[in-house]
Protein backbone atom coordinates (compact mmCIF):
# COMPACT_ATOMS: atom_id res chain seq x y z
CA UNK A 1 0.00 0.00 0.00
CA UNK A 2 2.88 2.33 0.83
CA UNK A 3 4.51 1.61 -2.52
CA UNK A 4 1.22 2.31 -4.32
CA UNK A 5 0.75 5.57 -2.39
CA UNK A 6 4.25 6.73 -3.28
CA UNK A 7 3.72 5.87 -6.95
CA UNK A 8 0.36 7.67 -7.01
CA UNK A 9 1.81 10.76 -5.31
CA UNK A 10 4.56 10.88 -7.92
CA UNK A 11 2.00 11.29 -10.72
CA UNK A 12 1.16 14.69 -12.14
CA UNK A 13 -2.40 16.04 -11.69
CA UNK A 14 -3.14 15.28 -15.33
CA UNK A 15 -1.94 11.69 -14.97
CA UNK A 16 -3.97 11.24 -11.78
CA UNK A 17 -7.10 12.53 -13.49
CA UNK A 18 -6.56 10.13 -16.39
CA UNK A 19 -6.06 7.22 -13.98
CA UNK A 20 -9.23 8.03 -12.03
CA UNK A 21 -11.29 8.31 -15.23
CA UNK A 22 -10.03 4.94 -16.42
CA UNK A 23 -10.86 3.35 -13.05
CA UNK A 24 -14.39 4.79 -13.22
CA UNK A 25 -14.76 3.40 -16.76
CA UNK A 26 -13.78 -0.11 -15.65
CA UNK A 27 -16.21 0.05 -12.72
CA UNK A 28 -19.01 1.19 -15.04
CA UNK A 29 -18.70 -1.83 -17.35
CA UNK A 30 -17.58 -4.49 -14.81
CA UNK A 31 -20.94 -6.29 -14.66
CA UNK A 32 -21.38 -6.13 -18.43
CA UNK A 33 -17.94 -7.68 -19.01
CA UNK A 34 -18.82 -10.53 -16.64
CA UNK A 35 -22.05 -11.27 -18.54
CA UNK A 36 -20.28 -11.01 -21.90
CA UNK A 37 -17.61 -13.50 -20.79
CA UNK A 38 -19.88 -16.04 -19.02
CA UNK A 39 -23.04 -16.02 -21.15
CA UNK A 40 -24.13 -16.05 -24.79
CA UNK A 41 -26.42 -13.03 -24.40
CA UNK A 42 -26.35 -10.60 -27.34
CA UNK A 43 -24.43 -7.39 -26.76
CA UNK A 44 -27.59 -5.26 -26.95
CA UNK A 45 -29.33 -7.35 -24.29
CA UNK A 46 -26.31 -7.13 -21.99
CA UNK A 47 -26.19 -3.36 -22.42
CA UNK A 48 -29.88 -3.06 -21.59
CA UNK A 49 -29.55 -5.26 -18.50
CA UNK A 50 -26.60 -3.22 -17.19
CA UNK A 51 -28.04 0.21 -18.05
CA UNK A 52 -25.29 1.22 -20.49
CA UNK A 53 -25.33 2.04 -24.19
CA UNK A 54 -24.64 -0.77 -26.64
CA UNK A 55 -22.24 1.40 -28.66
CA UNK A 56 -20.25 2.41 -25.60
CA UNK A 57 -20.06 -1.17 -24.33
CA UNK A 58 -18.94 -2.42 -27.74
CA UNK A 59 -16.17 0.17 -27.96
CA UNK A 60 -15.03 -0.61 -24.41
CA UNK A 61 -14.89 -4.37 -25.07
CA UNK A 62 -13.00 -3.98 -28.35
CA UNK A 63 -10.42 -1.75 -26.67
CA UNK A 64 -9.88 -3.36 -23.25
CA UNK A 65 -11.29 -6.92 -23.62
CA UNK A 66 -10.58 -7.66 -27.26
CA UNK A 67 -9.67 -11.29 -26.54
CA UNK A 68 -13.24 -11.85 -25.31
CA UNK A 69 -14.66 -10.31 -28.48
CA UNK A 70 -12.37 -12.46 -30.65
CA UNK A 71 -13.39 -15.57 -28.72
CA UNK A 72 -17.09 -14.84 -29.22
CA UNK A 73 -16.52 -14.34 -32.94
CA UNK A 74 -14.44 -17.49 -33.19
CA UNK A 75 -11.30 -15.67 -34.33
CA UNK A 76 -7.86 -16.83 -33.22
CA UNK A 77 -4.83 -14.61 -32.61
CA UNK A 78 -2.13 -17.16 -33.54
CA UNK A 79 -0.08 -15.94 -30.61
CA UNK A 80 -0.10 -12.33 -31.87
CA UNK A 81 -1.39 -9.10 -30.43
CA UNK A 82 -5.21 -9.23 -30.11
CA UNK A 83 -5.41 -5.50 -30.88
CA UNK A 84 -3.83 -6.14 -34.28
CA UNK A 85 -6.48 -8.72 -35.29
CA UNK A 86 -9.40 -7.41 -37.35
CA UNK A 87 -12.80 -8.60 -36.10
CA UNK A 88 -14.56 -7.73 -39.36
CA UNK A 89 -12.53 -6.94 -42.45
CA UNK A 90 -13.63 -3.92 -44.47
CA UNK A 91 -16.47 -5.06 -46.71
CA UNK A 92 -16.39 -8.56 -45.20
CA UNK A 93 -18.79 -10.52 -43.02
CA UNK A 94 -18.47 -11.48 -39.40
CA UNK A 95 -18.11 -15.10 -38.36
CA UNK A 96 -21.38 -14.85 -36.44
CA UNK A 97 -23.31 -13.62 -39.49
CA UNK A 98 -21.63 -16.23 -41.70
CA UNK A 99 -22.62 -19.04 -39.34
CA UNK A 100 -26.18 -17.69 -39.11
CA UNK A 101 -26.86 -17.40 -42.84
CA UNK A 102 -24.54 -19.96 -44.51
CA UNK A 103 -27.10 -22.81 -44.71
CA UNK A 104 -29.80 -20.52 -46.07
CA UNK A 105 -27.37 -19.05 -48.63
CA UNK A 106 -26.42 -22.56 -49.76
CA UNK A 107 -30.12 -23.41 -50.11
CA UNK A 108 -30.72 -20.31 -52.24
CA UNK A 109 -27.90 -21.44 -54.55
CA UNK A 110 -29.23 -25.02 -54.79
CA UNK A 111 -31.62 -26.52 -57.34
CA UNK A 112 -33.42 -28.36 -54.56
CA UNK A 113 -35.11 -25.13 -53.47
CA UNK A 114 -35.40 -23.40 -56.84
CA UNK A 115 -39.18 -23.43 -56.63
CA UNK A 116 -39.13 -21.36 -53.41
CA UNK A 117 -38.45 -17.66 -53.20
CA UNK A 118 -35.88 -16.17 -50.77
CA UNK A 119 -38.50 -15.36 -48.13
CA UNK A 120 -39.78 -18.94 -48.11
CA UNK A 121 -36.27 -20.32 -47.76
CA UNK A 122 -35.57 -17.87 -44.91
CA UNK A 123 -38.64 -19.08 -43.01
CA UNK A 124 -37.49 -22.70 -43.39
CA UNK A 125 -34.29 -21.77 -41.54
CA UNK A 126 -35.97 -19.53 -38.97
CA UNK A 127 -34.63 -16.31 -40.48
CA UNK A 128 -36.10 -13.00 -41.55
CA UNK A 129 -36.60 -12.88 -45.30
CA UNK A 130 -35.56 -9.24 -45.72
CA UNK A 131 -32.45 -9.78 -43.59
CA UNK A 132 -31.40 -12.82 -45.64
CA UNK A 133 -31.98 -10.99 -48.93
CA UNK A 134 -29.97 -7.98 -47.73
CA UNK A 135 -27.14 -10.24 -46.54
CA UNK A 136 -26.97 -11.91 -49.94
CA UNK A 137 -27.13 -8.59 -51.82
CA UNK A 138 -24.02 -7.44 -49.92
CA UNK A 139 -21.97 -10.65 -49.88
CA UNK A 140 -23.46 -12.99 -52.53
CA UNK A 141 -25.04 -10.78 -55.23
CA UNK A 142 -24.03 -13.19 -58.02
CA UNK A 143 -26.03 -16.02 -56.36
CA UNK A 144 -29.18 -13.91 -56.46
CA UNK A 145 -28.62 -13.04 -60.15
CA UNK A 146 -28.10 -16.73 -61.09
CA UNK A 147 -31.16 -17.74 -59.10
CA UNK A 148 -33.48 -15.19 -60.74
CA UNK A 149 -32.28 -16.06 -64.27
CA UNK A 150 -32.81 -19.76 -63.64
CA UNK A 151 -36.26 -19.27 -62.10
CA UNK A 152 -37.26 -17.14 -65.11
CA UNK A 153 -36.12 -19.86 -67.53
CA UNK A 154 -37.99 -22.53 -65.55
CA UNK A 155 -41.11 -20.38 -65.39
CA UNK A 156 -41.29 -20.39 -61.62
CA UNK A 157 -40.40 -16.74 -61.10
CA UNK A 158 -42.77 -14.68 -58.96
CA UNK A 159 -42.95 -11.74 -61.42
CA UNK A 160 -41.62 -9.40 -58.73
CA UNK A 161 -39.03 -6.80 -59.70
CA UNK A 162 -35.64 -7.53 -58.17
CA UNK A 163 -32.77 -5.09 -58.04
CA UNK A 164 -32.65 -1.31 -57.89
CA UNK A 165 -35.87 0.37 -58.96
CA UNK A 166 -35.65 3.28 -61.36
CA UNK A 167 -37.10 5.71 -58.82
CA UNK A 168 -34.34 4.78 -56.37
CA UNK A 169 -31.64 5.02 -59.02
CA UNK A 170 -32.82 8.52 -59.92
CA UNK A 171 -33.18 9.52 -56.27
CA UNK A 172 -29.60 8.59 -55.37
CA UNK A 173 -27.88 9.36 -58.71
CA UNK A 174 -26.42 12.73 -57.69
CA UNK A 175 -25.43 11.40 -54.25
CA UNK A 176 -23.62 8.40 -55.75
CA UNK A 177 -21.72 10.64 -58.17
CA UNK A 178 -20.64 12.94 -55.31
CA UNK A 179 -19.47 9.97 -53.29
CA UNK A 180 -17.54 8.66 -56.30
CA UNK A 181 -15.82 11.93 -57.23
CA UNK A 182 -15.26 13.72 -53.89
CA UNK A 183 -13.94 13.05 -50.39
CA UNK A 184 -17.27 13.93 -48.78
CA UNK A 185 -18.68 11.46 -46.25
CA UNK A 186 -22.02 9.69 -46.66
CA UNK A 187 -23.54 11.90 -43.96
CA UNK A 188 -22.38 15.12 -45.68
CA UNK A 189 -23.65 13.95 -49.07
CA UNK A 190 -27.00 12.85 -47.64
CA UNK A 191 -27.46 16.26 -46.05
CA UNK A 192 -26.57 18.12 -49.24
CA UNK A 193 -28.73 15.97 -51.51
CA UNK A 194 -31.63 15.78 -49.02
CA UNK A 195 -31.74 11.97 -48.99
CA UNK A 196 -31.74 9.41 -46.19
CA UNK A 197 -28.25 8.67 -44.87
CA UNK A 198 -29.06 5.04 -44.08
CA UNK A 199 -30.86 4.66 -47.42
CA UNK A 200 -27.87 6.04 -49.34
CA UNK A 201 -25.48 3.79 -47.40
CA UNK A 202 -27.62 0.73 -48.19
CA UNK A 203 -27.97 1.72 -51.85
CA UNK A 204 -24.18 1.95 -52.16
CA UNK A 205 -23.64 -1.44 -50.50
CA UNK A 206 -26.24 -3.17 -52.68
CA UNK A 207 -25.68 -1.66 -56.12
CA UNK A 208 -22.34 0.22 -56.17
CA UNK A 209 -19.82 -2.14 -54.64
CA UNK A 210 -17.18 -0.94 -57.13
CA UNK A 211 -17.40 2.57 -55.64
CA UNK A 212 -16.98 1.22 -52.10
CA UNK A 213 -14.03 -0.90 -53.20
CA UNK A 214 -12.33 2.18 -54.66
CA UNK A 215 -12.95 4.13 -51.44
CA UNK A 216 -11.39 1.32 -49.39
CA UNK A 217 -8.24 1.47 -51.52
CA UNK A 218 -8.02 5.23 -50.95
CA UNK A 219 -8.47 4.80 -47.19
CA UNK A 220 -5.85 2.06 -47.07
CA UNK A 221 -3.38 4.36 -48.82
CA UNK A 222 -4.26 7.21 -46.43
CA UNK A 223 -3.24 5.08 -43.42
CA UNK A 224 0.36 4.96 -44.63
CA UNK A 225 0.65 8.58 -45.80
CA UNK A 226 1.10 11.79 -43.85
CA UNK A 227 -1.99 13.55 -42.54
CA UNK A 228 -2.91 16.73 -44.38
CA UNK A 229 -5.67 19.22 -43.59
CA UNK A 230 -8.82 18.48 -45.56
CA UNK A 231 -7.56 15.12 -46.88
CA UNK A 232 -9.32 11.83 -46.24
CA UNK A 233 -8.14 9.53 -43.43
CA UNK A 234 -8.16 5.77 -43.07
CA UNK A 235 -11.59 5.89 -41.41
CA UNK A 236 -13.14 7.79 -44.32
CA UNK A 237 -13.35 11.12 -42.51
CA UNK A 238 -11.55 14.30 -43.46
CA UNK A 239 -8.64 15.49 -41.33
CA UNK A 240 -10.25 18.68 -40.11
CA UNK A 241 -12.16 19.90 -37.03
CA UNK A 242 -15.88 19.32 -36.82
CA UNK A 243 -18.34 22.11 -37.59
CA UNK A 244 -19.33 22.14 -33.92
CA UNK A 245 -15.72 22.67 -32.83
CA UNK A 246 -15.12 25.42 -35.40
CA UNK A 247 -18.27 27.23 -34.28
CA UNK A 248 -17.29 26.92 -30.63
CA UNK A 249 -13.88 28.57 -31.11
CA UNK A 250 -14.74 30.94 -33.99
CA UNK A 251 -14.87 34.11 -31.89
CA UNK A 252 -11.76 33.23 -29.89
CA UNK A 253 -9.88 32.39 -33.09
CA UNK A 254 -10.81 35.73 -34.63
CA UNK A 255 -9.49 37.59 -31.55
CA UNK A 256 -6.31 35.52 -31.61
CA UNK A 257 -5.77 36.32 -35.30
CA UNK A 258 -6.64 40.02 -35.30
CA UNK A 259 -5.62 41.30 -31.85
CA UNK A 260 -2.66 41.19 -29.49
CA UNK A 261 -4.74 39.96 -26.54
CA UNK A 262 -3.14 37.24 -24.44
CA UNK A 263 -4.56 33.74 -24.30
CA UNK A 264 -5.92 34.41 -20.82
CA UNK A 265 -7.73 37.55 -21.96
CA UNK A 266 -9.21 35.81 -25.02
CA UNK A 267 -10.66 32.86 -23.11
CA UNK A 268 -11.97 35.22 -20.43
CA UNK A 269 -13.87 37.24 -23.05
CA UNK A 270 -15.24 34.30 -25.03
CA UNK A 271 -15.82 31.79 -22.22
CA UNK A 272 -14.08 28.86 -23.95
CA UNK A 273 -11.78 26.50 -22.00
CA UNK A 274 -8.16 27.61 -22.05
CA UNK A 275 -6.58 24.18 -22.57
CA UNK A 276 -9.16 23.26 -25.20
CA UNK A 277 -8.50 26.45 -27.15
CA UNK A 278 -4.74 25.98 -26.90
CA UNK A 279 -5.06 22.40 -28.24
CA UNK A 280 -7.35 23.63 -31.05
CA UNK A 281 -4.80 26.28 -32.08
CA UNK A 282 -1.77 23.98 -32.01
CA UNK A 283 -3.58 21.21 -33.92
CA UNK A 284 -5.48 23.14 -36.58
CA UNK A 285 -3.94 26.66 -36.72
CA UNK A 286 -0.25 26.13 -36.03
CA UNK A 287 0.68 28.89 -38.49
CA UNK A 288 -1.10 31.48 -36.30
CA UNK A 289 0.72 30.21 -33.21
CA UNK A 290 4.08 30.51 -34.98
CA UNK A 291 3.20 33.97 -36.31
CA UNK A 292 2.28 35.19 -32.83
CA UNK A 293 5.51 33.76 -31.39
CA UNK A 294 7.54 35.37 -34.14
CA UNK A 295 8.87 32.00 -35.31
CA UNK A 296 9.81 31.85 -38.99
CA UNK A 297 10.89 28.98 -41.21
CA UNK A 298 10.15 25.29 -40.86
CA UNK A 299 9.57 24.08 -37.31
CA UNK A 300 9.66 20.43 -36.37
CA UNK A 301 6.53 19.04 -34.74
CA UNK A 302 8.51 18.16 -31.59
CA UNK A 303 10.41 21.46 -31.35
CA UNK A 304 10.19 23.57 -28.19
CA UNK A 305 8.32 26.68 -29.32
CA UNK A 306 9.32 28.56 -26.16
CA UNK A 307 12.99 28.42 -27.14
CA UNK A 308 12.25 29.06 -30.84
CA UNK A 309 10.06 32.12 -30.34
CA UNK A 310 11.37 35.58 -31.19
CA UNK A 311 9.12 38.64 -31.00
CA UNK A 312 5.76 37.69 -29.52
CA UNK A 313 2.73 39.59 -30.74
CA UNK A 314 1.35 40.51 -27.25
CA UNK A 315 4.80 41.63 -26.09
CA UNK A 316 5.32 43.72 -29.22
CA UNK A 317 1.92 45.38 -28.67
CA UNK A 318 2.85 46.11 -25.05
CA UNK A 319 6.01 48.01 -25.95
CA UNK A 320 4.81 49.54 -29.23
CA UNK A 321 3.59 52.91 -27.78
CA UNK A 322 6.83 53.39 -25.82
CA UNK A 323 8.98 52.48 -28.83
CA UNK A 324 7.07 54.87 -31.09
CA UNK A 325 7.46 57.67 -28.53
CA UNK A 326 11.19 56.99 -28.26
CA UNK A 327 11.52 56.94 -32.03
CA UNK A 328 9.83 60.36 -32.41
CA UNK A 329 11.63 61.98 -29.45
CA UNK A 330 14.96 60.35 -28.53
CA UNK A 331 15.72 60.43 -24.78
CA UNK A 332 17.06 58.06 -22.10
CA UNK A 333 15.19 54.77 -22.05
CA UNK A 334 14.72 54.96 -18.28
CA UNK A 335 12.59 58.09 -18.69
CA UNK A 336 10.49 56.48 -21.43
CA UNK A 337 9.97 53.40 -19.29
CA UNK A 338 8.85 55.57 -16.35
CA UNK A 339 6.41 57.49 -18.55
CA UNK A 340 4.73 54.30 -19.79
CA UNK A 341 4.89 52.35 -16.52
CA UNK A 342 7.44 49.81 -17.75
CA UNK A 343 10.38 48.15 -16.05
CA UNK A 344 13.42 50.06 -17.30
CA UNK A 345 15.79 47.07 -17.39
CA UNK A 346 13.30 44.81 -19.16
CA UNK A 347 12.38 47.55 -21.65
CA UNK A 348 16.05 48.24 -22.34
CA UNK A 349 16.71 44.52 -22.88
CA UNK A 350 13.77 44.34 -25.33
CA UNK A 351 15.16 47.29 -27.28
CA UNK A 352 18.61 45.72 -27.33
CA UNK A 353 17.16 42.59 -28.94
CA UNK A 354 14.70 44.06 -31.42
CA UNK A 355 15.34 47.82 -31.81
CA UNK A 356 18.99 48.43 -30.93
CA UNK A 357 19.09 51.59 -33.06
CA UNK A 358 16.75 53.33 -30.60
CA UNK A 359 19.02 52.95 -27.59
CA UNK A 360 20.54 56.29 -26.53
CA UNK A 361 24.29 55.85 -26.88
CA UNK A 362 25.04 58.16 -23.97
CA UNK A 363 22.98 55.87 -21.78
CA UNK A 364 24.95 52.74 -22.80
CA UNK A 365 28.46 51.70 -21.75
CA UNK A 366 30.55 49.10 -23.59
CA UNK A 367 32.45 47.00 -21.03
CA UNK A 368 35.67 45.03 -21.39
CA UNK A 369 33.83 41.69 -21.44
CA UNK A 370 31.87 42.79 -24.53
CA UNK A 371 28.61 43.51 -22.69
CA UNK A 372 26.59 46.69 -23.29
CA UNK A 373 24.99 47.93 -20.07
CA UNK A 374 23.07 50.95 -18.93
CA UNK A 375 25.28 53.68 -17.45
CA UNK A 376 22.70 54.48 -14.78
CA UNK A 377 22.41 50.81 -13.77
CA UNK A 378 26.17 50.41 -13.68
CA UNK A 379 26.51 53.40 -11.38
CA UNK A 380 23.55 52.36 -9.22
CA UNK A 381 24.79 48.82 -8.68
CA UNK A 382 28.55 49.51 -8.62
CA UNK A 383 28.92 49.25 -4.83
CA UNK A 384 26.76 46.11 -4.66
CA UNK A 385 28.86 44.46 -7.37
CA UNK A 386 32.12 45.40 -5.60
CA UNK A 387 30.94 43.97 -2.27
CA UNK A 388 29.59 40.83 -3.90
CA UNK A 389 32.85 40.15 -5.77
CA UNK A 390 35.17 40.83 -2.78
CA UNK A 391 33.25 39.36 0.20
CA UNK A 392 31.30 36.26 1.14
CA UNK A 393 28.17 38.26 1.95
CA UNK A 394 25.03 37.14 0.14
CA UNK A 395 23.72 39.37 -2.64
CA UNK A 396 20.29 39.50 -1.01
CA UNK A 397 21.86 40.88 2.18
CA UNK A 398 23.88 43.43 0.20
CA UNK A 399 20.79 44.57 -1.74
CA UNK A 400 18.73 45.02 1.41
CA UNK A 401 21.54 46.97 3.13
CA UNK A 402 21.97 49.32 0.13
CA UNK A 403 18.21 49.72 -0.43
CA UNK A 404 18.15 47.95 -3.80
CA UNK A 405 15.60 45.53 -5.28
CA UNK A 406 17.18 42.10 -4.93
CA UNK A 407 15.68 40.48 -8.05
CA UNK A 408 16.70 43.41 -10.23
CA UNK A 409 20.28 43.60 -9.04
CA UNK A 410 20.59 39.80 -9.10
CA UNK A 411 19.54 39.66 -12.75
CA UNK A 412 21.82 42.56 -13.66
CA UNK A 413 24.86 40.92 -12.04
CA UNK A 414 24.29 37.48 -13.50
CA UNK A 415 23.70 38.84 -17.00
CA UNK A 416 26.53 41.33 -17.16
CA UNK A 417 29.11 40.40 -14.48
CA UNK A 418 29.57 36.61 -14.56
CA UNK A 419 33.17 37.11 -13.41
CA UNK A 420 31.91 38.73 -10.18
CA UNK A 421 29.71 35.68 -9.57
CA UNK A 422 32.67 33.37 -10.16
CA UNK A 423 34.92 35.33 -7.73
CA UNK A 424 32.16 35.31 -5.08
CA UNK A 425 31.73 31.54 -5.42
CA UNK A 426 35.48 31.04 -5.03
CA UNK A 427 35.52 33.21 -1.89
CA UNK A 428 32.77 31.29 -0.11
CA UNK A 429 34.61 28.04 -0.79
CA UNK A 430 37.76 29.28 0.95
CA UNK A 431 38.12 28.36 4.65
CA UNK A 432 37.73 31.28 7.05
CA UNK A 433 35.22 33.12 4.84
CA UNK A 434 31.78 33.37 6.43
CA UNK A 435 29.00 31.93 4.26
CA UNK A 436 25.40 33.10 4.17
CA UNK A 437 22.66 30.54 3.44
CA UNK A 438 20.55 33.25 1.79
CA UNK A 439 22.95 33.37 -1.13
Amino acid sequence: MDTYSKSYDALSPKERSRLLRRHALHCKYAKAVELYADTDMPLGNIAGACGVSAGGLGSYLRRYWRELVLRRHGIGTDGGDPLAVKIIQAGGQSTVAHAKYKDAVAACDSLDYIDLNVSQIARKYGLDGTALANFMRVHYPEALVRREELRRKLGVNDNVWHGARKVCVDQYADAVELYRSTDMTVAEIAERCKVSESGLSQHLRFYHKDVLTGKRRVRAAAKTGQKAYGRILGNGRKYQPSVKTETKYAEALNLYRTTALTMKEIVSRTGVPKEGFRFYLHKWHKELVLERLGVSGDVDGHADLRSARRRMKPTAAKYEPAIESLRQRPRPTAKVAAEFGLNADVFREYLRRHNPELLCRKDIVHMDNGKNVSLSCKERYAEAIRLYATTGEALRSIAERLGLVYKTVDGFVRRNYPEAVARHNELIKCPGVQKDNNN
